[in-house]
């Protein structure tokens, strides 16, 4: 029964790191750009054009975003 007393709260500190941890990464924007690295893997680094698809495939996402219309309330 006294090890509950410590086990308890540490589980506690524990679950509220992990929240804290979740929230930064969303904030950060960890979590942004979920297609690029599964994409990413099927080119060559050290390949020119790879850097050329990634700035027209950022290029057309900023696109997409500023043609999205509000939404109405």
């Amino acid at each position: 029964m006294p090890a509950l007393y410590i086990m308890i709260p540490a589980a506690l500190v524990v679950v509220a790191i992990a929240i804290y941890v979740f929230f930064w990464a969303v904030d950060s924007g960890q979590y942004d750009d979920l297609d690029g690295p599964a994409h990413s893997i099927l080119f060559d680094d050290q390949d020119p054009r790879h850097q050329a698809a990634v700035d027209e495939a950022n290029t057309a996402k900023d696109n997409a975003l500023k043609d999205k219309a509000p939404p109405h309330a």
